[in-house]
């Protein structure tokens, strides 16, 4: 039984309560130094305006944690879904600049003469 804790100290207040001896408000120190406070002051958190609506409204803890993960989720997926189509643009462009660099430069003289024919034929049927 040596092993145990003290049992804590137990005081009784003038107004009758008890309280435990650990528990007491320090004395009041009477110093010339005057006291240090250290300040921490940290970036605020980030704005969960929607969170707070979706408790606010008494919706709940799903609503809100389906908010929290999904939301991040559906940007990440958006963002891969606009760069993939990026990609196929900037790829369809490249090929069709290609395809008709291709043909300009075998069609010769022949495929020349037409395109110039396809463009008269068009400037003619405009006018009409």
């Amino acid at each position: 039984m040596s092993n145990l804790p003290e049992p804590a100290p137990v005081v009784r207040l003038p107004d009758g309560t008890y309280t435990y001896a650990d528990q007491l408000p320090a004395p009041v120190q009477s110093g010339a130094a005057p006291q240090v406070i250290h300040q921490h002051i940290h970036q605020a958190p980030p704005d969960r305006t929607v969170q707070r609506i979706a408790l606010g409204s008494g919706i709940g803890a799903g609503t809100v944690a389906a908010g929290v993960y999904f939301g991040p989720l559906l940007v990440g997926a958006l963002t891969a879904i606009a760069a993939n189509l990026a990609l196929l643009a900037f790829l369809a462009a490249v090929l069709a600049w290609g395809v008709v660099t291709v043909v300009r430069s075998i069609g010769g003289p022949d495929g020349q003469q037409a395109a110039k024919a396809i463009g008269k034929a068009r400037r003619t049927r405009k006018g009409k």
